[in-house]
């Protein structure tokens, strides 16, 4: 089966995961049956899929006939064979039980069409083993989904022993469909990557307690306020259901080893009934109070800890080929919110020490958790996950691409799929191609565009780093502001070519550059204030310098997502507006018209302007100055000499 072909797709299971994963599914213009074993599931199903996509029309999201066309193609189902026998995909979301998943297959083996994918939405359950059920194990793979579906970004997808790389391409490609983001589990292994990542760190967290040697509000305090994850341990334990995570465990800790036994602490929770925020009461009394966390209470000590099991498991994994260190990061920044992978925390931290900790953990406990693995050992030696300093000086961008193309460097938002929206990890890249483009003489303009023909940017990713708490934010603000700036600070002129979508953060990101060309199907808008935000990342203070403060605010104050390029023109936001026939030619023109002007003089007058903002005599000074400097150029020489002999110049920027 290929991804082409690909028309009908079933879901089996019509709870949360299989609801949602339906919807998903419909909304990207999919048919979909949705099968359970009663009437009243299905039924329950689909009044949910209803209500989540009248929400989605509701926000603004999707259009009324958008929600009504993707409700219209989801019929729900309890016969079995009617609901599969023309599926060219089927998603099985039954519960997370191998012997129910086998009972399915069994069944499902039967009815549906000989060439039809089979995917299992599994959060740790073998893959190989569910495949060897049917047969077709090389139409098999995994294909995990996060809750909620309609939500979350990331899906894993998972190679079993037997999975075809041609069902493995077809099923990445429809994930991209659904407007998700697959990232590839390269090997069947327990727990996949996430869970594999996050369970053995909830389970840390327990035995951090259990053995007295920190209390819930100082793990907490640690990982929410000093650590930055979306939540504390303790919290999203609660949230996720603690019986959820003692199942995974258990399976871990069958496959893999004393590693993963599970904390008394843990275990004592779930036979008290106390699972978290579904029963009223886990580590946290939801009945009285819910979840109160100090900011205060973090300890150097405990974050070390936790960090290391979880460097530990990211060496594991890359060790035995499960996925390399930059797909790990990755989905847990999709998948668990992570403001930035483990693998690179790690390395910020430094392997060394971590390895320490884990010694003198397992010295001290002679728990097999504190092991320090080959993977973990190999990266230190090497300089870590991502290599020494010197190994990174060639950055490996994932997110975005760079290239020089003559004296242009060109960066291009590499998220076609989400509509190139914008992740701390993008930013980061956005600053190493700074780096590399300023340390690259040859250098003199930066273009940059969106990837795709949707959109330049539609903003902000919030589904891959949704923050934790208010400081947390404050400092992606603050990182995005920076980076962003950065673009305003280059020696060489940067250009914005905007192409379809650019709002929110993706507006704030154009905005920072010096000029900006608009396509005729480019839409703009800072839409923050609908979900009662502000734009974070300069963009209350960058815009009024380009348009006026009257008309910053009423682009920000009414929260439009639809102005369209030539009203963008009007108020001196774009440049210029082109037909589709001269858009891609324009960007280069322009942008090599502005590398063969004189870099020392682009430099400081980009300077002079920033330097005059906010201060006139501040900028004035600058100015002279500058104007002094540049008299003691060749450039300036260059340039005369060029227009007494009516030539080009041809400045080299010295």
């Amino acid at each position: 089966m290929n991804f082409e072909d690909i028309e009908q797709v079933a879901v089996l299971g019509a709870g949360n995961m299989g609801h949602g994963i339906a919807e998903v599914a419909a909304l990207a213009g999919y048919d979909v049956t949705m099968r359970d074993i009663k009437e009243e599931f299905v039924d329950d199903g689909y009044e949910n899929i209803e209500w989540s996509l009248g929400k989605l029309a509701e926000s603004g999201q999707i259009s009324e006939d958008e929600a009504e066309a993707s409700l219209d193609r989801v019929e729900p189902l309890v016969d079995f064979e009617a609901a599969v026998e023309d599926a060219d995909v089927v998603i099985e979301a039954v519960p997370e039980r191998m012997d129910i998943k086998k009972d399915v297959y069994d069944e499902l083996e039967s009815y549906a069409p000989d060439e039809a994918i089979f995917a299992t939405n599994t959060s740790s359950l073998s893959i190989t083993e569910l495949s060897e059920v049917t047969e077709r194990p090389e139409q098999f793979c995994g294909m995990h989904f996060f809750n909620p579906p309609v939500r979350m970004a990331l899906v894993e997808v998972i190679r079993g022993e037997h999975t075809a790389d041609e069902t493995l391409d077809a099923i990445e490609q429809l994930a991209e469909a659904f407007d998700k983001s697959p990232v590839r589990v390269r090997k069947d292994s327990p727990g996949f990557i996430v869970n594999r990542v996050l369970v053995p760190q909830m389970n840390e967290a327990c035995w951090l307690v259990h053995d007295e040697v920190a209390t819930v509000a100082e793990v907490d305090s640690t990982t929410s306020f000093d650590m930055g994850l979306p939540m504390g341990a303790f919290e999203l334990g609660d949230q996720v259901g603690h019986d959820v995570t003692l199942h995974v465990l258990e399976y871990l800790n069958e496959v893999l080893g004393d590693a993963y036994e599970p904390c008394p602490l843990l275990e004592e929770k779930v036979e008290a009934e106390e699972l978290g925020k579904k029963t009223g009461k886990g580590f946290y009394d939801y009945e009285n109070g819910g979840v109160e966390i100090p900011a205060d209470e973090g300890r150097d000590d405990v974050e070390a800890r936790l960090l290391a099991v979880m460097a530990n498991e990211v060496g594991k994994l890359v060790e035995n080929d499960v996925a390399p260190v930059g797909d790990i990061d990755e989905a847990m920044m999709l998948g668990a919110g992570y403001p930035e992978g483990p693998g690179k925390r790690a390395d910020a931290f430094g392997l060394d020490d971590l390895i320490e900790t884990l010694e003198s953990a397992h010295e001290e406990t002679g728990a097999a958790r504190y092991e320090v693995s080959d993977g973990l050992r190999r990266a230190a030696e090497e300089g870590g996950f991502y290599g020494s300093e010197e190994e990174s000086e060639t950055v490996s961008f994932e997110q975005i691409e760079v290239e020089v193309d003559g004296a242009v460097g060109h960066i291009t938002l590499d998220r076609p799929a989400r509509m190139n929206t914008i992740t701390v990890q993008m930013i980061d890249e956005v600053d190493a191609a700074l780096d590399q483009f300023e340390a690259d003489d040859e250098v003199r303009s930066v273009v940059l565009e969106g990837g795709g023909d949707r959109a330049f940017s539609a903003g902000f990713d919030a589904a891959s780093a949704a923050p934790g708490s208010g400081l947390e934010a404050s400092e992606m603000s603050r990182k995005g502001q920076q980076v962003f700036g950065r673009l305003e600070e280059v020696g060489m002129p940067v250009v914005a070519a905007i192409d379809g979508y650019c709002l929110g953060g993706g507006m704030e990101l154009a905005t920072a550059a010096d000029m900006r060309i608009a396509s005729e199907g480019a839409q703009f808008g800072q839409p923050e204030h609908n979900l009662g935000l502000l734009p974070g990342w300069g963009g209350t203070q960058r815009l009024k310098h380009i348009v006026g403060e009257g008309r910053a605010k009423e682009i920000i104050f009414t929260a439009r997502n639809d102005y369209d390029p030539e009203t963008m023109a009007d108020y001196g936001f774009v440049n210029e507006v082109l037909g589709p026939d001269e858009f891609d030619d324009r960007k280069w023109e322009l942008a090599r018209d502005l590398a063969a002007g004189p870099p020392i003089a682009q430099k400081l007058t980009k300077r002079a302007m920033l330097a005059g903002r906010d201060d006139t005599d501040a900028g004035l000074e600058y100015e002279a100055s500058a104007f002094g400097h540049l008299f003691t150029t060749d450039d300036v020489w260059e340039g005369l000499a060029a227009f007494q002999q009516d030539r080009e110049p041809e400045f080299e920027g010295k």
